[in-house]
Protein backbone atom coordinates (compact mmCIF):
# COMPACT_ATOMS: atom_id res chain seq x y z
CA UNK A 1 0.00 0.00 0.00
CA UNK A 2 1.15 3.52 -0.80
CA UNK A 3 0.19 6.66 1.12
CA UNK A 4 0.16 9.90 -0.86
CA UNK A 5 -0.28 13.32 0.81
CA UNK A 6 -2.00 15.75 -1.53
CA UNK A 7 -4.63 18.32 -2.28
CA UNK A 8 -7.58 16.06 -3.03
CA UNK A 9 -9.79 18.65 -4.67
CA UNK A 10 -10.43 22.33 -5.32
CA UNK A 11 -13.74 23.90 -6.31
CA UNK A 12 -15.30 27.32 -6.88
CA UNK A 13 -18.97 26.37 -7.27
CA UNK A 14 -21.54 28.40 -9.16
CA UNK A 15 -24.03 30.09 -6.80
CA UNK A 16 -26.73 27.71 -5.60
CA UNK A 17 -25.27 24.60 -7.28
CA UNK A 18 -24.21 21.57 -5.22
CA UNK A 19 -20.83 20.68 -6.74
CA UNK A 20 -18.56 17.65 -6.49
CA UNK A 21 -15.31 18.62 -4.79
CA UNK A 22 -13.78 15.14 -4.74
CA UNK A 23 -14.63 11.55 -5.58
CA UNK A 24 -12.49 8.77 -4.10
CA UNK A 25 -10.93 6.75 -6.95
CA UNK A 26 -11.28 2.98 -7.34
CA UNK A 27 -9.11 0.80 -5.07
CA UNK A 28 -8.39 3.82 -2.85
CA UNK A 29 -9.32 5.05 0.60
CA UNK A 30 -8.74 8.51 2.05
CA UNK A 31 -8.11 10.17 5.37
CA UNK A 32 -8.87 13.84 4.93
CA UNK A 33 -7.05 16.17 7.29
CA UNK A 34 -8.75 19.46 6.51
CA UNK A 35 -11.19 21.39 4.38
CA UNK A 36 -10.35 25.05 3.75
CA UNK A 37 -13.16 27.41 2.80
CA UNK A 38 -12.57 30.99 1.61
CA UNK A 39 -15.30 33.60 1.07
CA UNK A 40 -14.06 35.88 -1.70
CA UNK A 41 -16.82 38.46 -1.52
CA UNK A 42 -17.63 41.51 0.61
CA UNK A 43 -20.81 39.94 2.00
CA UNK A 44 -21.68 36.92 4.12
CA UNK A 45 -22.05 33.63 2.27
CA UNK A 46 -23.81 30.45 3.36
CA UNK A 47 -21.92 27.21 2.72
CA UNK A 48 -22.78 23.51 2.73
CA UNK A 49 -20.60 20.40 2.80
CA UNK A 50 -21.89 16.86 2.34
CA UNK A 51 -20.42 13.36 2.21
CA UNK A 52 -22.22 10.93 -0.10
CA UNK A 53 -21.36 7.32 0.63
CA UNK A 54 -20.69 5.51 -2.66
CA UNK A 55 -21.86 8.59 -4.57
CA UNK A 56 -25.45 8.31 -3.31
CA UNK A 57 -28.04 10.88 -4.36
CA UNK A 58 -28.19 13.99 -2.15
CA UNK A 59 -30.07 13.57 1.15
CA UNK A 60 -30.23 15.62 4.39
CA UNK A 61 -28.35 12.89 6.31
CA UNK A 62 -25.14 13.56 4.34
CA UNK A 63 -24.49 17.13 5.51
CA UNK A 64 -21.68 18.00 7.90
CA UNK A 65 -22.28 21.75 7.34
CA UNK A 66 -25.58 23.26 6.20
CA UNK A 67 -26.05 26.97 5.47
CA UNK A 68 -23.15 27.80 7.80
CA UNK A 69 -22.45 31.53 7.57
CA UNK A 70 -19.04 32.59 6.33
CA UNK A 71 -18.41 36.29 6.89
CA UNK A 72 -17.18 38.68 4.20
CA UNK A 73 -13.61 37.80 3.13
CA UNK A 74 -13.39 35.13 5.85
CA UNK A 75 -11.34 31.97 5.52
CA UNK A 76 -12.08 28.96 7.71
CA UNK A 77 -10.42 25.59 8.11
CA UNK A 78 -12.49 22.60 9.14
CA UNK A 79 -10.34 19.89 10.70
CA UNK A 80 -12.68 16.93 10.67
CA UNK A 81 -10.56 13.83 10.10
CA UNK A 82 -12.94 12.43 7.48
CA UNK A 83 -12.45 8.84 6.39
CA UNK A 84 -13.65 8.05 2.90
CA UNK A 85 -13.91 4.82 0.90
CA UNK A 86 -13.87 4.07 -2.83
CA UNK A 87 -16.52 6.13 -4.73
CA UNK A 88 -17.46 8.30 -1.72
CA UNK A 89 -18.12 11.88 -2.85
CA UNK A 90 -17.51 15.18 -1.07
CA UNK A 91 -19.88 17.89 -2.33
CA UNK A 92 -19.86 21.62 -1.62
CA UNK A 93 -22.22 24.56 -2.12
CA UNK A 94 -22.31 28.31 -1.63
CA UNK A 95 -25.26 30.63 -2.03
CA UNK A 96 -23.12 33.44 -3.49
CA UNK A 97 -20.83 31.63 -5.90
CA UNK A 98 -17.84 33.50 -4.49
CA UNK A 99 -16.44 30.80 -2.21
CA UNK A 100 -13.53 28.44 -2.83
CA UNK A 101 -13.11 25.02 -1.22
CA UNK A 102 -9.86 23.03 -0.89
CA UNK A 103 -9.75 19.50 0.53
CA UNK A 104 -6.44 17.95 1.59
CA UNK A 105 -5.49 14.57 3.00
CA UNK A 106 -3.90 11.19 2.38
CA UNK A 107 -4.84 8.77 -0.38
CA UNK A 108 -4.13 5.11 0.42
CA UNK A 109 -3.82 2.82 -2.60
Amino acid sequence: MADTLLVLGQAYPTAGILTTLYTVPAATSVASSSLMICNQTASTSKVRVSIAIAGAADTPAQYIRFDSPLLANEARTIVAGLTLATTDVVRVYSDTGAVSFVLSGVQVT
